[in-house]
């Protein structure tokens, strides 16, 4: 999910997504210069890392983030902030009580 979320495009689609709500592929890629193929190449990352999902209406798709799958990355990153705090807390006790 991670490398999925690590390409600037992919991670400005899920933002939009969460801003906006659901939207179909041409709405998600208005304003960007990349091609309709591109945009769902995009999509399809987003959706085989669970980030994202595809609903159908008609010929289009209408895409919406997965929150559940977003909520467990932030628990995860969460509890990775937490350990370096401790990590980093640990550290300055150590190098203020060296003499």
């Amino acid at each position: 999910m991670f490398a999925a979320l690590g390409d600037r495009m992919r991670l400005e689609m899920v933002a939009k997504l969460c801003a906006e709500g659901p939207l179909s592929t041409m709405r998600l890629g208005a304003g960007s210069n990349m091609s309709r193929q591109a945009i769902s190449k995009h999509l399809q990352v987003l959706a085989e890392a669970g980030v994202v999902r595809a609903v159908r209406r008609g010929r289009d798709a209408i895409w919406q983030v997965e929150p559940e799958r977003l909520n467990h990355a932030r628990a995860y990153l969460d509890e990775i902030s937490r350990q370096w705090d401790v990590a980093l807390r640990s550290l300055k006790d150590f190098v203020e009580s060296t003499p």
